[in-house]
């Protein structure tokens, strides 16, 4: 039976507006803020579930939702408090928009929104990672809608770190089958959402990873385009331990959808891999996959938003060939139409460059050579002085160059005269302007020339020519004084739950310090002060371990060592 909600406690600076949803141990409330005005949702945990774990978990939370708020997916926390009447609370940011869980059951996402919400929200849960934060219950209900239609992950009430230290919550199989909760909600009571959960979280005791969120993360992709849990048979009975068999076979329900393509349901299937080391190894790997369907379906790539993602990109081998790139086609050239018949006695003009097809060409102006008046002396108009640009059609006779905008050199204001030296002052102008530059290269070698020899006169060394390979010329040498030293990186022992690997280098002082972190990304930086350290290795497989030497603010170039 659904329990009653709690009243919302009276919090000063803020007005309630009322409820917005129940948890199993905490309220959702609105409010509005005073100062600065703005409508917030405050967290409220229930003071009959005040257990010593409950309090620890919902402390944690805040703590965890704060180390993240900054990631524009990631619901933002402002403020954590304890209210007059005892009860703890946090405020968070208000999303104004409906979950994904509503989304879907009015209507499946479309291809396109789908995809970016995959790649939106696996930024989210890989820099959640990177902090050493595993969320444990990604599904659409816990994805929210902020005012600008983007995803914001929430509820991280049961996320743990790497090494699961904080409180936990979780239903096992043995406890669904003993109390019956097999209801066909797919949601247990104290928190695991099975339709969405990898089969290692069924485990009487689960040993979540990464790859554990990126199965959640998968499953809740499919839900948005199929309009239902991955595993659930339309018809047939779907409750909670029939879910879980079928989850636990990989038995996942097809998407049912034309516009859905291949390559799209493949790369969903894999992030929902029964066995883990099936799986995309990271939430950045699961993303880029989704950014490849973009890209296949003409679609523009979604960012990833990943702190230092171009750096681990840099590290990567090229085996995508550069798929994930955002293409830009190539601009088409459009032809000019065929100018208007020219009169019989049209001057000479200089011929226009070739058309290159594949580029946009800008024009040199077009030297007209001069007339001699008719009899008239109407016949010498006067000349604007400036850039003209003349339409089609807007020149006072049909000529060649009607059809063209061009360009005219700028002349006198008032008529101009003929003058018979005219036309050869107009072609003789570009042989000057060709022995200016020949000028110009001259006295430059002749300056370099000039500046050599009184450098070799002082006796001062010549300045060292600059390059990629030497940008600093002499200077490199101070610079290569000041360097860490690289480590050395050796595996010590392996046994079949961890790999301990032995780390030295070269002068060592007092202080130095060791920076290292796993080499797929799974985890965040790590420091050791000894010359040991020992990486988890559950799964198995091959380990490597990317490690530094930091002295004071300076670290070294990094060296990766693997188990083979």
């Amino acid at each position: 039976m659904r329990r009653a909600t709690s009243t919302p406690p009276e919090l000063p600076g803020y007005t309630s507006l009322g409820l917005l949803g129940s948890g199993g141990f905490a309220d959702v409330f609105l409010y509005e803020q005073r100062l600065p005005r703005r409508k917030v949702a405050v967290k409220v945990l229930l003071t009959e579930e005040l257990g010593r774990d409950t309090r620890a978990q919902f402390v944690a939370e805040a703590n965890l939702m704060a180390q993240l708020s900054a990631h524009p997916f990631i619901v933002t926390i402002f403020h954590a408090d304890v209210s007059a009447d005892g009860r703890p609370y946090f405020v968070m940011e208000y999303c104004s928009g409906p979950s994904l869980a509503e989304r879907y059951k009015r209507e499946p996402l479309s291809v396109e929104d789908a995809l970016r919400t995959g790649v939106r929200l696996a930024g989210a849960i890989a820099t959640a990672h990177a902090a050493g934060i595993l969320h444990r219950d990604i599904k659409p209900a816990n994805v929210l809608t902020n005012d600008y239609g983007w995803p914001a992950l929430t509820d991280f009430g049961i996320s743990s770190n790497l090494e699961g230290e904080l409180p936990v919550h979780t239903v096992t199989a043995a406890e669904l089958g003993a109390t019956g909760s097999a209801s066909g909600t797919g949601q247990s009571a104290v928190g695991l959402s099975v339709p969405w959960s990898p089969p290692e979280m069924f485990d009487d005791d689960p040993t979540p990873d990464p790859r554990s969120d990126v199965f959640s993360l998968a499953a809740t992709v499919h839900t948005l385009l199929a309009g239902r849990t991955p595993f659930e048979i339309p018809g047939r009975s779907n409750g909670s331990l029939d879910l879980m068999g079928r989850i636990e076979r990989g038995a996942i329900t097809p998407i049912g959808r034309s516009d859905v393509p291949a390559s799209l349901a493949a790369v969903l299937a894999k992030g929902m891999a029964t066995r883990r080391d099936d799986r995309y190894p990271s939430a950045v790997e699961f993303a880029r996959a989704l950014q490849r369907v973009e890209l296949e379906l003409g679609y523009a790539a979604t960012n990833i938003e990943v702190p230092n993602l171009a750096a681990e990109r840099d590290a990567e081998s090229g085996d995508d060939d550069g798929v994930d790139a955002t293409r830009a086609r190539s601009v088409q050239t459009v032809q000019a139409q065929a100018p208007v018949a020219p009169a019989p006695a049209a001057p000479p003009r200089v011929a226009p460059p070739p058309v290159d097809e594949d580029r946009t060409q800008v024009r040199a102006p077009q030297q007209i050579a001069a007339q001699p008046p008719a009899p008239s002396p109407q016949a010498a108009r006067p000349v604007d002085d400036s850039t003209v640009l003349r339409p089609r059609g807007a020149a006072p006779a049909p000529s060649p160059a009607a059809d063209r905008t061009v360009v005219r050199p700028a002349a006198p204001a008032g008529p101009v005269p003929y003058e018979p030296s005219a036309a050869p002052t107009e072609t003789r102008a570009p042989r000057r302007s060709r022995i200016g530059v020949v000028i110009a290269i001259v006295a430059a070698v002749v300056v370099a020339a000039v500046v050599t020899v009184a450098i070799a006169l002082s006796g001062a060394p010549a300045p060292e020519p600059t390059s990629e390979a030497n940008p600093g010329g002499s200077g490199e040498d101070a610079l290569l004084g000041e360097q860490v030293p690289v480590p050395t990186v050796e595996v010590a022992g392996v046994d079949g739950a961890s790999v301990t690997f032995a780390l030295s280098h070269d002068d060592a002082e007092e202080g130095d310090r060791y920076r290292w972190k796993r080499a797929d990304g799974s985890g965040g930086i790590e420091v050791s002060e000894g010359p040991t350290v020992t990486v988890e290795n559950t799964a198995g497989g091959i380990v490597c371990i990317d490690v530094q030497v930091q002295r004071g603010s300076k670290t070294s170039e990094e060296v990766r060592g693997c188990t083979e």
